[in-house]
């Protein structure tokens, strides 16, 4: 059965020393707070986290939908016991609620499909970003255009999306009339795993039914005063398909942040014909803010209309997220670190006033 969920000889490579010791290998298909629901290779089974997995395990590392796992069987228990996580070969992240610690939303993802809703006005900023997270995350991204039926131009949404998309697939689907939908069930081998990307009315899960040839996930109505939904998905789950191919629609994926994603914003602004990141390396100085700098290669490609000022300024956004979250990121150690010394501080204090007071 596990094969059917994607297993090959790499993971069993991974499993080895797992097996070693009696455990068995599963996959993450429902997390819904504390407790897992299972693919294994005798069937489904829930479980849990084993005790000292629980309390060991660091920030992001905690098993998700997606994760490979080691189990354990508990006779005594109607839950089995999660003792470790496999290597991830993908994964999407966010930083926890507050800003604290690391919170993987989906693990070992083959494809995700970035979705726009095109009964609107395109967004193509959101896309950007979008690219930059999929880039970041190690799966391949291919972006789908959703209710083209109801696009006042197709052509010329599909032209504006291709432009940025720097040489990722671009599909424009209708789950109504059924256009596009064998080019992106084409997207979805047996054994991958793919992850819906988007926001709330963007028709995922609606993409998901059409897919699967029944109603698998709920949907919800449209707003009409901006052509928005409710995000219906209410847990995170990943699911079969009749053709073999793996989905999962997960809450939280449109509220992903970028930590330490050069690479992905890097490689989302690159295959155009005028390739931010490339222009910048092209500047004279090496600290060139694009702004008056003499011998700006960034500011002669805006001025004779190489570059687009919207994707430059979108460029920039991103680039003043990733800072703020180096910086975040460097606050939060010096505060553990204060946090640390004052800890120590206190009780070296505490040990100097019992020395000078003696034994009693």
């Amino acid at each position: 059965m596990l094969k059917l969920y994607g297993w090959s000889r790499g993971l069993q490579s991974d499993f080895a020393p797992f097996e070693a010791r009696g455990f068995a290998p599963g996959r993450v298909l429902v997390q819904h707070r504390g407790h897992y629901r299972l693919a294994l290779d005798s069937g489904e089974a829930d479980a849990k986290l084993a005790g000292r997995f629980r309390h060991e395990a660091e920030d992001g590392l905690q098993p998700v939908v997606g994760d490979w796992v080691a189990v354990q069987a508990d006779p005594a228990d109607a839950f089995g016991q999660i003792h470790a996580v496999l290597p991830r070969r993908s994964a999407f992240t966010r930083r926890q609620a507050g800003g604290h610690g690391l919170q993987v939303v989906a693990a070992n993802v083959d494809v995700a499909l970035l979705t726009l809703s095109l009964n609107g006005d395109l967004n193509l900023r959101r896309l950007e970003r979008y690219l930059a997270a999929a880039h970041d995350s190690g799966a391949q991204p291919v972006v789908v255009l959703t209710k083209a039926d109801q696009a006042a131009d197709l052509a010329q949404a599909v032209a504006e999306v291709t432009a940025i998309a720097g040489g990722v697939p671009v599909i424009a689907v209708s789950a109504l009339t059924g256009e596009g939908m064998k080019a992106l069930a084409d997207q979805l081998e047996p054994g991958r795993t793919a992850v819906l990307l988007g926001s709330s009315g963007d028709g995922k899960s609606t993409l998901v039914n059409t897919l699967a040839g029944e109603a698998l996930m709920a949907t919800g109505k449209i707003r009409e005063n901006d052509g928005r939904g409710r995000h219906t998905t209410v847990r995170r789950e990943l699911l079969r398909l009749p053709s073999g191919a793996l989905i999962l629609d997960t809450p939280g994926m449109r509220e992903l942040g970028l930590m330490d994603a050069d690479e992905g914003v890097a490689a989302a602004f690159a295959g155009l014909e005028a390739d931010v990141e490339t222009l910048t390396q092209a500047c004279r100085f090496k600290d060139c803010s694009h702004e008056r700098e003499p011998g700006c290669a960034v500011r002669e490609a805006l001025s004779d209309g190489r570059l687009d000022p919207g994707h430059f300024e979108s460029w920039r956004k991103l680039q003043r997220e990733l800072e703020h979250e180096r910086l975040k990121g460097d606050a939060l150690a010096r505060d553990a670190k204060k946090r640390e010394w004052i800890s120590l501080m206190k009780a070296g204090r505490a040990h100097m006033r019992a020395k000078r007071k003696g034994p009693q």
